[in-house]
């Protein structure tokens, strides 16, 4: 079955942003096809927000609501889009005063365990 135009748009983001298309497997199917349709296809391809912004913010969103395993993805697709080691610390660092110390430091944590994977890989 051919994929519909908006989930074409939304694997493209998904590749552009984590490195790679969806694959199956990843999640329940209908959640995966709705979450690149809806979420990558529609909401990440709005106008008014470049990729790094969009990605900063669900960096932040993430953090701050403590999602640990999308925040790690969310991390390395900061990297891919271009978002310095050093913005995401201070990114960090500026949430701990409005999210409070804990979300700071645990942020920083994964942070630096998202970012020693990426060095292990080099």
């Amino acid at each position: 079955m051919a994929k519909s135009e908006r989930y074409q748009k939304g694997a493209a983001k998904m590749k552009e942003l984590f490195g790679a298309e969806p694959q199956p497997g990843m999640m329940q199917e209908d959640f995966l096809n709705i979450t690149v349709e809806n979420l990558f296809g529609d909401i990440w391809n709005r106008p008014g927000l470049e990729l790094r912004e969009r990605s900063m913010i669900t960096v932040a969103a993430l953090t701050v609501l403590a999602r640990e395993r999308e925040l790690k993805t969310h991390l390395r697709g900061a990297l891919n889009a271009g978002i310095s080691r050093e913005k995401i610390n201070e990114i960090m660092i500026h949430l701990a005063h409005y999210g409070g110390w804990p979300v700071g430091v645990n942020g920083l944590r994964i942070a630096r365990e998202v970012f020693d994977e990426a060095d292990k890989k080099k």
